[in-house]
């Protein structure tokens, strides 16, 4: 691995995407030459992102080769991307490096003298947002990755925040595991939320997140999941901070839930003994208090307590799409919610059924590969998660071009979430959803618009709610 030791060129294909955006931010900020493509720029999608973009001194190039002149440029791309499209043509042809973003993620995060690498299935995104709040606000200045926008940093001068480059030691990322460049990463502490099939078979997933939790220096583990714990639990106890909503006996331990619609409490116990007043929390869920016992136990191994973390959390506003709620019109209340994978959709309905109201849940999937690989477990999730009087209602899967096999469909998923007893349709578009989005709404009802790789899902949402309005 290549640490980076001074200002590079460097041009990122796809630099929309929400692993791309933060990074184009962190470089720029670390004064590196930073261009870019996106197909979405040429197809004239969220334009507003880009605007953002060039405001910060990112140039941007038509998606044709055309802003790949130079053997110094960096090409850096996902692996999905093909060798014909033309950004990679030209890059081969005028000899320019060519590197994954992950590489390039972690050669920043391996540079940095405190690396907290934040894995698993679920929740990374809010963990990551959680651990930068606390450390920013007890003075640390961290630099943090995160594939959402983080709201405590984003206002209308930075909409799109993502990254936070600070001057500290500390570097807290969010690690992808679906490719397996999860072993590229030196964390000096891991955080492993969770472990469950998404991309990978459990077999690769358990070798993947037991080598990523072995390099840590302190671990800090979900004791509440069985592959998390039977994966951490030969590791040293010393070096292992765990966390639980079930088991008192762990090193931190929340009890006394009490839910509210924007938010939830609990009492913090660590080390067996309670810490401080009730913490509340202004993200809602029990998902979140988990959420929230990792970024303290994370933050612990960083020198911080317990009890100062919990105050910090009391103030973190949330991710951008974690069930965020877009506003309510003629009685019906919009949410916008990344929920992408069974466990994240479960998360997320556990939370609403909590408090009344019928859940008309729009599912758009991010792809076919996902759809397929993920099938029986979207339907086994839904007839078990839905409420007979809820309605599901799935359009296909995003798609804006590619060599992706189309050989799923959604009707797949709802015909045997119906065949189980549970309200589901399926449309060919998703402007057919919303049709019947607004035929189904009626006054106390939430519609629950979920997916991921797709900005324009929220544009979709606050649409549904300007045709709400009385």
């Amino acid at each position: 691995m290549t640490q980076i030791t001074g200002p590079r060129s460097y041009f990122l294909c796809g630099i929309g995407g929400s692993g791309m955006l933060p990074l184009a931010l962190i470089l720029q900020a670390k004064g590196h030459r930073v261009e870019g493509s996106d197909r979405a720029l040429d197809q004239g999608r969220t334009g507003v992102k880009f605007t953002y973009l060039r405001e910060r001194g990112i140039c941007l190039h038509p998606q044709d080769g055309s802003g790949l002149t130079r053997s110094d440029q960096i090409l850096v791309a996902s692996a999905a991307v093909e060798d014909s499209v033309p950004d990679v043509a030209a890059a081969r042809k005028i000899g320019a490096r060519r590197m994954s973003r992950p590489e390039l993620l972690a050669d920043l995060f391996n540079a940095a003298p405190q690396r907290i690498g934040v894995a698993g299935t679920s929740g990374k995104s809010t963990v990551t947002g959680m651990i930068a709040w606390i450390l920013h606000r007890t003075g640390r200045e961290p630099t943090a990755m995160n594939g959402a926008v983080m709201k405590n940093f984003a206002d209308s001068g930075d909409p799109f925040a993502s990254a936070l480059v600070g001057k500290g030691e500390a570097f807290v990322s969010e690690i992808d595991e679906s490719d397996g460049s999860i072993a590229l990463f030196d964390p000096s502490v891991a955080v492993l939320t969770n472990v469950s099939e998404d991309h990978k078979s459990m077999e690769e997933l358990r070798r993947l997140f037991g080598d990523f939790a072995g390099k840590a220096e302190r671990l800090v583990v979900n004791w509440d999941d069985p592959e998390a714990r039977s994966i951490c639990r030969e590791l040293p106890a010393a070096r292992r901070i765990g966390f639980s909503l079930e088991d008192r006996s762990t090193d931190l331990f929340a009890g006394e839930l009490t839910p509210a619609p924007d938010g939830i409490g609990f009492r913090l116990i660590a080390d067996g003994a309670a810490v401080g007043a009730t913490v509340e929390l202004a993200v809602p869920g029990a998902h979140n208090v988990a959420n929230a016992l990792a970024a303290i136990g994370a933050a612990r191994a960083c020198g911080v307590p317990p009890g100062e973390a919990a105050r910090h959390l009391k103030s973190f506003a949330g991710l951008r799409r974690r069930l965020e709620t877009v506003g309510t019109a003629g009685g019906v209340t919009v949410v916008d919610d990344f929920g992408h994978n069974p466990d994240k959709i479960a998360a997320s309905l556990d939370t609403l059924h909590a408090f009344p109201g019928r859940l008309l849940v729009l599912f758009q999937p991010h792809g076919y590969g996902p759809l397929r690989k993920m099938r029986q477990g979207f339907i086994d999730m839904f007839a078990e998660k839905l409420e007979p009087e809820d309605i599901l209602l799935m359009p296909e899967p995003v798609y804006f071009g590619g060599t992706a096999i189309r050989d799923i469909s959604s009707r797949d998923i709802v015909e045997p979430v119906a065949a189980a007893g549970r309200q589901a349709e399926s449309f060919g578009d998703r402007a057919a959803c919303g049709d019947r989005l607004i035929e189904l709404a009626r006054p106390g009802d939430r519609i629950v618009v979920m997916g991921a790789r797709d900005d324009t899902l929220t544009d979709f949402a606050r649409g549904l709610l300007e045709r709400l309005e009385p």
